[in-house]
């Protein structure tokens, strides 16, 4: 398991040169991005303030339409993120990851849930474990309150109980060495002020990880809800505490490498809402993409861009890649016709910028 984990991580590493070099002379094929976000569904069962995705209707892929699909990617992805709506609403999220596994083995598998399903989320996970030994599988809980507020903000009476029991049922599979339980934060208008008292709640449920993201309308959402981000002087103070209190931790081998990156992203953040451009280029379109549930390709989520459907293109995603519509919209990404501060393509972002891997190697010698 560790010689494969090892080996799916050169091979990433590897990769890094041929899309710098892709994405500066825009010649040749593209290579095929290394970080994948599937939207299973966009069904849930919360009414968050920050997201109405519940809204939008779609005829979502089937299991059999994931392993058609995976089998077109080979080997490339590195990272697969299965978001939703709550993803463990599908029944079939198991055999999705089988799918995804048997053809990819990609050497990470993320999924973000509210928890709020804790009579099947345990089982489900461990099944996944059990099914993908050789990837990393990430299961982050979204909790951006505590208690009552919580509910309130996500508009489910009794979330936080759930998410709770959910949460205690699934460190009790932390013995598988494939797993890591963390917490997310959506840092929006509705919670920015109480983010230290938030951060020091959640910080006792001891997470392996814990992660902010900046509240920010997104095409995905269909009717995007407006005024959801936080003033940038709040976001700004509470970016500040929660490195404060990052530094208060002494980490060592992968947690330190994460933390690194996380240093990292948080105060590009800060820079792009100083001055809401490109703070290093966006790769998005070539590092990384993201597949809605109906099959339409997109660079991020953020703009939505339909590069192509998977249904319309015989599940072909490398022909996707290649057309003349997705090298449309990656001229305008690099022609920095767009800006955000996305996590999920930020982290890759960071992964190919050599300024950006200078001073996380550096903080790392620290």
């Amino acid at each position: 398991m560790i010689a494969q984990r090892t080996r799916k991580k050169i091979q990433l590493l590897s990769r890094i040169p041929r899309f710098k070099t892709f994405y500066m002379l825009e010649k040749g094929t593209p290579p095929l991005p290394v970080n994948y976000t599937f939207s299973l569904l966009y069904s849930c069962n919360s009414r968050c303030n920050t997201c109405n995705v519940y809204e939008k209707k779609v005829n979502n892929f089937t299991v059999d339409e994931y392993d058609k699909t995976s089998r077109s990617l080979g080997q490339s992805p590195y990272w697969f993120t299965l978001s939703g709506g709550e993803p463990f609403l599908r029944k079939d999220i198991v055999e999705i990851c089988q799918v995804l596994y048997k053809n990819s083995k990609p050497g990470i598998i993320n999924i973000p849930t509210n928890g709020s399903l804790y009579h099947i989320i345990p089982e489900r996970v461990e099944a996944i474990l059990k099914s993908c030994p050789d990837s990393d599988l990430i299961i982050n809980l979204s909790l951006d309150e505590i208690g009552e507020k919580h509910d309130e903000l996500r508009g489910y009476p009794g979330n936080w109980e759930r998410a709770m029991k959910t949460y205690q049922a699934l460190s009790e599979l932390r013995d598988y060495p494939n797993f890591t339980l963390g917490i997310h934060t959506v840092i929006s208008r509705f919670n920015v002020d109480r983010f230290p008292e938030i951060y020091r709640e959640l910080n006792l449920l001891q997470p392996d990880s814990y992660i902010t993201e900046y509240a920010e309308e997104r095409v995905e959402l269909g009717t995007m809800r407006e005024g959801i981000s936080p003033e940038v002087e709040k976001y700004a103070s509470a970016i500040e505490f929660l490195m404060s209190e990052m530094r208060k931790t002494r980490l060592h081998g992968l947690g330190k490498i994460a933390q690194s990156f996380r240093f990292e992203y948080y105060q590009m953040v800060l820079r792009f809402l100083a001055e809401q451009k490109q703070i290093i280029p966006c790769y998005a379109g070539i590092v990384s993409c993201q597949i809605a549930p109906d099959g339409n390709v997109w660079p991020c989520c953020i703009r939505a861009d339909v590069m192509g459907n998977l249904r319309r293109n015989n599940y072909n995603f490398p022909e996707i890649w290649n057309s003349i519509q997705a090298r449309r919209i990656r001229k305008s990404i690099k022609n920095r016709e767009c800006a955000c501060p996305l996590a999920n393509a930020s982290y890759t972002n960071l992964l190919v910028d050599a300024g950006s891997m200078f001073k996380i190697s550096k903080s790392l010698l620290d």
